[in-house]
């Protein structure tokens, strides 16, 4: 069976090297669709990928809405040709004059954001209208992940009763992301997130039997977007990010999903300290560290592999066995975490039938682009 991470001239690659494997993305991205029911029901997140190249993927494959989290990754969803950007985010402080001046720019771009609270949203107002400019807010509402919202109760009506009355801001939905759903087992994760669906819904009903205009909502992550999908709501739009890339701790969480990691880290043995350890150049700089140590990667091409000591530049292995591995010898491996390991990267090489094809930059994985 061939190897679909195989790199024909690997040797030419410097390490350690984010690499995309292209033919896997578009695999992802078509079952992300399959998924959905058609690409219009979608609006997947930026924050993995942070490249053009995969919004205007994205795009021709006619996903015409879109999710970010910064306003860099909104610049650069703009400029590969997004016409509908969503940056799932409250804005405060200097990011209102950036969202004015990012508004102003893109003037036939649908811009939208978030608000939680009276006080940023009032801000945001004066700003847009300081400008003569509207700008979608989605309501945030909290899930239960009490990271950010408003729970889905009286004050959620209120303040989308305010969203509406406001100059330079205009109703645009609601949002409800539920990642904090992440049990493996398929049955009760379809019952945690149909829990939270009843009560999104119930929100939505009380609010358009008031009078109020809901034309999103905005809904789910990685493991929760199929089960969102099985509604039928027509103003339902959702929003998994890291699918596209996949990592190798999504693979774990979620069996029942049918993607494939198709980012990887190359990386290199530098020092073999006994038979059975070798050290990669694969530190805490060149792979996401959040995951807990001793579980921030996966090496598919290597047997029996465990990781012992991770430091800024070094990461060292243990194997049950006497390895084979020597200075030079290269791998890869799968982030745990694929989010924070694109941003640490400028570029990705790129991998199409096994062949190196180019580079594509990272281009929002900076806070600032122009803007």
């Amino acid at each position: 069976m061939t190897d679909p991470y195989h790199i024909d001239s690997a040797d030419t690659i410097p390490s350690p090297q984010l690499i995309f494997f292209e033919d896997l993305i578009d695999q992802n991205i078509q079952e992300m669709i399959r998924v959905a029911g058609n690409a219009d029901r979608l609006r997947p997140h930026c924050k993995t990928h942070k490249t053009r190249e995969i919004a205007t993927k994205l795009i021709e494959c006619g996903i015409s809405k879109h999710k970010c989290a910064t306003i860099a990754e909104a610049e650069m969803l703009a400029s590969a040709g997004a016409q509908d950007v969503f940056l799932a985010y409250n804005i405060v402080g200097p990011n209102l004059d950036r969202m004015v001046a990012l508004t102003q720019q893109f003037e036939s771009v649908d811009f939208k954001v978030t608000a939680d609270h009276p006080i940023a949203l009032t801000r945001l107002s004066e700003k847009m209208d300081n400008a003569n400019l509207e700008i979608g807010v989605v309501m945030d509402l909290d899930t239960g992940l009490q990271r950010t919202g408003i729970r889905p109760e009286q004050d959620a009506v209120e303040l989308y009763e305010m969203i509406s009355s406001l100059p330079g801001v205009r109703p645009a939905g609601l949002h409800w992301y539920d990642g904090q759903h992440r049990q493996t087992d398929l049955f009760e994760r379809t019952a945690a997130v149909e829990e939270g669906i009843a009560k999104l819904l119930k929100l939505r009903d009380q609010l358009t039997m008031s009078g109020f205009q809901v034309p999103h909502i905005i809904v789910g992550g990685t493991g929760s977007f199929p089960i969102h999908a099985q509604h039928q709501e027509p103003q339902l739009e959702l929003s998994p990010g890291t699918v596209i890339l996949h990592d190798a701790g999504y693979k774990s969480i979620y069996p029942d999903l049918d993607f494939v990691p198709a980012a990887a880290v190359l990386t290199r043995v530098i020092s073999r300290p006994s038979s059975q350890r070798a050290t990669l150049d694969l530190g805490s700089k060149a792979i996401a560290a959040d995951p807990p140590a001793g579980n921030r990667c996966a090496f598919p091409q290597l047997t029996g592999a465990k990781e012992i000591l991770q430091n800024e530049e070094h990461l060292v292995l243990e194997f049950e066995e006497d390895t084979k591995l020597v200075p030079g010898d290269s791998t890869i491996a799968f982030p745990w975490h694929v989010c924070p390991t694109s941003a640490l990267y400028d570029s990705a090489w790129i991998v199409k039938d096994r062949q190196i094809v180019g580079t594509w930059e990272i281009a929002a994985r900076n806070r600032k682009i122009t803007f």
